[in-house]
Protein backbone atom coordinates (compact mmCIF):
# COMPACT_ATOMS: atom_id res chain seq x y z
CA UNK A 1 0.00 0.00 0.00
CA UNK A 2 1.30 3.44 -0.91
CA UNK A 3 2.24 5.54 2.11
CA UNK A 4 0.15 8.66 2.69
CA UNK A 5 1.99 11.97 2.40
CA UNK A 6 1.17 15.21 4.22
CA UNK A 7 2.82 18.60 3.78
CA UNK A 8 2.91 20.72 6.94
CA UNK A 9 3.29 24.47 6.38
CA UNK A 10 4.39 26.18 9.58
CA UNK A 11 7.37 27.79 11.29
CA UNK A 12 10.31 26.06 12.94
CA UNK A 13 10.81 27.15 16.55
CA UNK A 14 14.11 25.48 17.34
CA UNK A 15 13.57 25.58 21.12
CA UNK A 16 10.18 25.00 22.71
CA UNK A 17 7.96 22.26 21.33
CA UNK A 18 5.47 23.79 18.92
CA UNK A 19 4.77 24.26 15.19
CA UNK A 20 6.88 21.98 12.96
CA UNK A 21 8.95 20.43 15.76
CA UNK A 22 5.63 19.04 17.01
CA UNK A 23 3.89 18.38 13.69
CA UNK A 24 6.74 16.40 12.12
CA UNK A 25 7.11 13.73 14.83
CA UNK A 26 3.41 13.39 15.66
CA UNK A 27 2.17 13.01 12.08
CA UNK A 28 5.13 10.80 11.16
CA UNK A 29 4.46 8.52 14.14
CA UNK A 30 1.10 7.68 12.59
CA UNK A 31 2.88 6.17 9.59
CA UNK A 32 2.39 9.21 7.38
CA UNK A 33 5.25 10.69 5.36
CA UNK A 34 5.54 14.28 6.54
CA UNK A 35 7.00 16.88 4.22
CA UNK A 36 7.65 20.33 5.69
CA UNK A 37 7.41 23.78 4.15
CA UNK A 38 8.93 26.12 6.78
CA UNK A 39 7.64 29.69 6.90
CA UNK A 40 10.30 30.98 9.32
CA UNK A 41 13.04 29.80 11.65
CA UNK A 42 13.06 31.08 15.25
CA UNK A 43 15.67 30.32 17.88
CA UNK A 44 12.79 29.65 20.30
CA UNK A 45 9.07 30.26 20.35
CA UNK A 46 7.89 33.80 20.94
CA UNK A 47 7.27 33.43 24.68
CA UNK A 48 11.04 33.26 25.16
CA UNK A 49 12.67 36.66 25.58
CA UNK A 50 15.20 37.66 22.94
CA UNK A 51 14.30 35.05 20.31
CA UNK A 52 15.80 35.33 16.84
CA UNK A 53 13.67 35.27 13.69
CA UNK A 54 14.48 34.45 10.08
CA UNK A 55 11.68 35.00 7.54
CA UNK A 56 11.62 32.29 4.84
CA UNK A 57 8.95 33.76 2.57
CA UNK A 58 11.25 34.08 -0.43
CA UNK A 59 12.66 30.59 0.11
CA UNK A 60 9.14 29.15 0.29
CA UNK A 61 8.57 30.18 -3.32
CA UNK A 62 11.79 28.49 -4.43
CA UNK A 63 10.89 25.28 -2.60
CA UNK A 64 7.40 25.23 -4.07
CA UNK A 65 8.71 25.80 -7.60
CA UNK A 66 11.13 22.89 -7.17
CA UNK A 67 8.30 20.61 -6.08
CA UNK A 68 6.16 21.75 -9.03
CA UNK A 69 9.01 20.98 -11.42
CA UNK A 70 9.26 17.50 -9.93
CA UNK A 71 5.52 16.89 -10.12
CA UNK A 72 5.20 16.14 -6.40
CA UNK A 73 1.78 15.48 -4.87
CA UNK A 74 0.22 15.29 -1.41
CA UNK A 75 -2.64 13.46 0.27
CA UNK A 76 -3.06 16.28 2.78
CA UNK A 77 -2.07 19.94 2.91
CA UNK A 78 -1.97 21.31 6.45
CA UNK A 79 -1.21 24.96 7.22
CA UNK A 80 -0.59 26.52 10.62
CA UNK A 81 1.07 29.76 11.68
CA UNK A 82 1.63 32.16 8.79
CA UNK A 83 3.56 35.33 9.50
CA UNK A 84 2.37 37.69 6.77
CA UNK A 85 -0.34 38.36 4.21
CA UNK A 86 2.13 37.38 1.51
CA UNK A 87 2.57 33.96 3.15
CA UNK A 88 -1.20 33.49 3.23
CA UNK A 89 -1.31 34.23 -0.49
CA UNK A 90 1.54 31.77 -1.10
CA UNK A 91 -0.40 29.02 0.70
CA UNK A 92 -3.57 29.82 -1.25
CA UNK A 93 -1.62 29.38 -4.49
CA UNK A 94 0.01 26.24 -3.11
CA UNK A 95 -3.40 24.68 -2.50
CA UNK A 96 -4.59 25.58 -5.99
CA UNK A 97 -1.44 24.15 -7.58
CA UNK A 98 -1.12 20.91 -5.59
CA UNK A 99 -4.65 19.96 -4.68
CA UNK A 100 -5.94 16.79 -6.32
CA UNK A 101 -9.50 15.57 -6.15
CA UNK A 102 -8.62 13.37 -3.17
CA UNK A 103 -6.30 15.82 -1.36
CA UNK A 104 -7.50 16.88 2.09
CA UNK A 105 -6.84 20.50 3.07
CA UNK A 106 -6.73 21.37 6.78
CA UNK A 107 -6.24 25.00 7.81
CA UNK A 108 -5.53 26.07 11.36
CA UNK A 109 -6.24 29.81 11.07
CA UNK A 110 -3.78 31.11 13.66
CA UNK A 111 -4.83 34.68 14.48
CA UNK A 112 -5.05 35.21 18.23
CA UNK A 113 -6.31 34.06 21.60
CA UNK A 114 -8.24 35.31 24.61
CA UNK A 115 -10.28 37.66 22.44
CA UNK A 116 -7.32 39.50 20.93
CA UNK A 117 -5.48 39.48 17.62
CA UNK A 118 -1.82 38.59 18.03
CA UNK A 119 0.28 41.76 18.32
CA UNK A 120 2.28 41.21 15.13
CA UNK A 121 -0.85 40.95 12.95
CA UNK A 122 -2.73 43.82 11.32
CA UNK A 123 -6.50 44.17 11.01
CA UNK A 124 -6.12 42.98 7.41
CA UNK A 125 -4.97 39.56 8.59
CA UNK A 126 -8.37 38.05 9.55
CA UNK A 127 -9.85 39.08 6.18
CA UNK A 128 -7.01 37.38 4.34
CA UNK A 129 -7.32 34.29 6.54
CA UNK A 130 -10.98 34.01 5.54
CA UNK A 131 -9.85 33.67 1.92
CA UNK A 132 -7.50 30.83 2.88
CA UNK A 133 -10.19 29.09 4.94
CA UNK A 134 -12.53 29.20 1.93
CA UNK A 135 -10.18 26.72 0.21
CA UNK A 136 -10.07 24.26 3.11
CA UNK A 137 -11.96 21.05 3.72
CA UNK A 138 -11.55 21.39 7.49
CA UNK A 139 -10.71 24.43 9.62
CA UNK A 140 -9.78 24.34 13.31
CA UNK A 141 -10.11 27.83 14.84
CA UNK A 142 -10.46 28.72 18.48
CA UNK A 143 -13.23 31.08 19.61
CA UNK A 144 -11.04 34.17 19.23
CA UNK A 145 -10.11 33.27 15.68
CA UNK A 146 -13.71 32.44 14.85
CA UNK A 147 -14.96 35.81 16.11
CA UNK A 148 -12.20 37.68 14.26
CA UNK A 149 -13.01 35.98 10.95
CA UNK A 150 -16.77 36.36 11.36
CA UNK A 151 -16.59 39.91 12.70
CA UNK A 152 -18.79 39.02 15.66
CA UNK A 153 -18.54 39.59 19.40
CA UNK A 154 -16.09 37.39 21.32
CA UNK A 155 -17.78 35.88 24.36
CA UNK A 156 -16.43 34.05 27.38
CA UNK A 157 -19.92 33.13 28.56
CA UNK A 158 -22.11 31.39 25.99
CA UNK A 159 -24.49 28.54 25.36
CA UNK A 160 -24.79 25.80 22.77
CA UNK A 161 -26.95 27.99 20.52
CA UNK A 162 -24.14 30.57 20.30
CA UNK A 163 -21.60 27.84 19.41
CA UNK A 164 -23.91 26.46 16.73
CA UNK A 165 -24.26 29.93 15.20
CA UNK A 166 -20.47 30.26 15.16
CA UNK A 167 -20.02 26.83 13.57
CA UNK A 168 -22.58 27.50 10.86
CA UNK A 169 -21.11 30.91 10.16
CA UNK A 170 -17.64 29.42 9.80
CA UNK A 171 -18.88 26.73 7.43
CA UNK A 172 -20.38 29.44 5.24
CA UNK A 173 -16.84 30.78 4.71
CA UNK A 174 -16.24 27.74 2.51
CA UNK A 175 -14.90 24.86 4.62
CA UNK A 176 -17.67 22.32 5.04
CA UNK A 177 -16.22 20.78 8.21
CA UNK A 178 -15.35 22.88 11.24
CA UNK A 179 -13.75 21.99 14.55
CA UNK A 180 -14.05 24.80 17.10
CA UNK A 181 -11.45 24.33 19.84
CA UNK A 182 -11.41 25.52 23.43
CA UNK A 183 -15.17 25.23 23.97
CA UNK A 184 -16.54 24.87 27.49
CA UNK A 185 -20.09 24.95 28.77
CA UNK A 186 -19.43 24.50 32.49
CA UNK A 187 -15.80 25.56 33.17
CA UNK A 188 -15.04 22.08 34.49
CA UNK A 189 -14.63 20.46 31.09
CA UNK A 190 -12.92 21.83 28.01
CA UNK A 191 -13.26 20.43 24.54
CA UNK A 192 -14.12 20.76 20.88
CA UNK A 193 -17.33 21.37 18.95
CA UNK A 194 -17.56 19.77 15.51
CA UNK A 195 -19.92 20.58 12.67
CA UNK A 196 -20.29 18.96 9.26
CA UNK A 197 -22.40 21.25 7.07
CA UNK A 198 -22.85 18.51 4.47
CA UNK A 199 -24.73 16.28 6.91
CA UNK A 200 -25.82 18.84 9.50
CA UNK A 201 -24.15 16.71 12.18
CA UNK A 202 -23.00 18.49 15.36
CA UNK A 203 -21.01 16.93 18.17
CA UNK A 204 -19.25 18.09 21.31
CA UNK A 205 -16.47 16.26 23.09
CA UNK A 206 -14.73 17.42 26.25
CA UNK A 207 -12.21 16.30 28.82
CA UNK A 208 -11.47 17.51 32.33
CA UNK A 209 -10.24 21.11 32.26
CA UNK A 210 -6.66 21.17 33.56
CA UNK A 211 -5.74 24.56 34.98
CA UNK A 212 -2.03 24.41 34.20
CA UNK A 213 -0.84 26.12 31.01
CA UNK A 214 1.76 24.65 28.66
CA UNK A 215 3.01 26.17 25.44
CA UNK A 216 2.43 24.33 22.16
CA UNK A 217 -0.64 22.31 23.13
CA UNK A 218 -2.62 23.80 20.25
CA UNK A 219 -0.04 22.52 17.79
CA UNK A 220 -0.07 19.12 19.49
CA UNK A 221 -3.84 19.00 19.08
CA UNK A 222 -3.94 20.03 15.42
CA UNK A 223 -1.02 17.74 14.48
CA UNK A 224 -2.67 14.73 16.09
CA UNK A 225 -5.98 15.65 14.47
CA UNK A 226 -4.31 15.80 11.05
CA UNK A 227 -2.70 12.42 11.69
CA UNK A 228 -6.05 10.86 12.58
CA UNK A 229 -7.85 12.51 9.67
CA UNK A 230 -5.27 11.37 7.11
CA UNK A 231 -5.40 7.87 8.57
CA UNK A 232 -9.08 7.78 7.66
CA UNK A 233 -10.83 8.69 10.92
CA UNK A 234 -14.14 10.47 10.54
CA UNK A 235 -13.35 14.10 11.35
CA UNK A 236 -15.28 14.35 14.64
CA UNK A 237 -13.71 11.08 15.78
CA UNK A 238 -10.33 12.49 14.83
CA UNK A 239 -11.07 15.52 16.99
CA UNK A 240 -11.83 13.21 19.92
CA UNK A 241 -8.58 11.28 19.49
CA UNK A 242 -6.63 14.54 19.27
CA UNK A 243 -8.28 15.84 22.44
CA UNK A 244 -7.53 12.64 24.35
CA UNK A 245 -3.91 12.69 23.18
CA UNK A 246 -3.37 16.34 24.09
CA UNK A 247 -4.81 15.87 27.58
CA UNK A 248 -2.63 12.78 28.03
CA UNK A 249 0.43 14.84 27.08
CA UNK A 250 -0.49 17.59 29.55
CA UNK A 251 -0.94 15.09 32.37
CA UNK A 252 2.40 13.54 31.48
CA UNK A 253 4.01 16.94 32.10
CA UNK A 254 2.22 18.06 35.27
CA UNK A 255 4.95 16.69 37.54
CA UNK A 256 7.52 18.94 35.83
CA UNK A 257 6.06 22.44 35.83
CA UNK A 258 9.49 23.96 35.18
CA UNK A 259 9.14 22.60 31.65
CA UNK A 260 5.98 24.52 30.80
CA UNK A 261 7.97 26.96 28.66
CA UNK A 262 9.29 24.04 26.64
CA UNK A 263 5.97 22.34 25.88
CA UNK A 264 4.39 19.05 26.87
CA UNK A 265 6.17 15.69 26.91
CA UNK A 266 4.30 14.39 23.89
CA UNK A 267 7.19 12.08 23.04
CA UNK A 268 6.32 9.87 26.01
CA UNK A 269 2.78 9.42 24.69
CA UNK A 270 3.38 8.66 21.01
CA UNK A 271 3.30 4.88 21.33
CA UNK A 272 -0.11 5.00 23.00
CA UNK A 273 -1.32 7.42 20.32
CA UNK A 274 -0.34 5.01 17.57
CA UNK A 275 -2.01 2.08 19.32
CA UNK A 276 -5.31 3.95 19.24
CA UNK A 277 -5.34 3.70 15.45
CA UNK A 278 -5.05 -0.09 15.66
CA UNK A 279 -8.11 -0.11 17.93
CA UNK A 280 -10.25 1.93 15.52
Amino acid sequence: MKQKRTVAINDISCMGKCSLTVALPIISSAGIETVVLPTAVLSAHTAFEGFTFCDLTDEMSRVVNHWKDRGESFDCIYSGYLGSVRQIELVENFIRDFRREDTAVVVDPVLGDNGKLYANFTDEFPREMVKLCSLADVITPNLTEASLMLGCEYKTEYDEEYIMDILKGLSELGAKKVVLTGVTYDRERLGVACYDSLTGQYSYYAQECIGSMFHGTGDVWVSSFVAAYVRGCEFSRGAQLATDFTVRCIRETLDDMDSHWYGVKFENCLMDFCRRFDEE
